[in-house]
């Protein structure tokens, strides 16, 4: 009859005395990149439009809208929204069509935050 030892009788106390033993090291998943959708001005796109298309597009009231119209308008552009990529590339070709089918040249883009 063989006696096997016991966890106390062990070396390292463990139980485990195999040197093959492999240890399973837990990864933390990262977050994704998020990126930044920028809106640019042009002097030809009626502002209401654009107050229009910040509604639409980015789900904001129109207090909200007409802000960021109004910096887009007096700084050239302005961070409308941050999402990760693939949200804030569906936007930006949304807002690009929704502005060519109605013949603006509004600009839309995105940037890593």
């Amino acid at each position: 009859m063989a006696i096997t030892p016991t966890m106390t009788d062990r070396k390292d106390g463990s139980g485990n005395d195999d040197p093959g033993l492999a240890v399973k090291t837990r990864t933390r998943t990262q977050r994704p990149p998020m990126y930044k959708v920028l809106l640019l001005n042009d002097d030809y796109t009626p502002m209401e439009f654009v107050v229009h298309v910040l509604e639409r597009f980015f789900g904001l009231n129109h207090a909200q809208a007409f802000e960021i119209m109004l910096t887009v308008h007096k700084k050239g552009l302005a961070v409308v929204g941050v999402f990760s990529y693939e949200i804030a590339e569906t936007k930006v070709a949304q807002v690009m069509d929704f502005a060519r089918r109605h013949q603006h040249p509004l600009q839309c883009t995105l940037e890593k935050e």
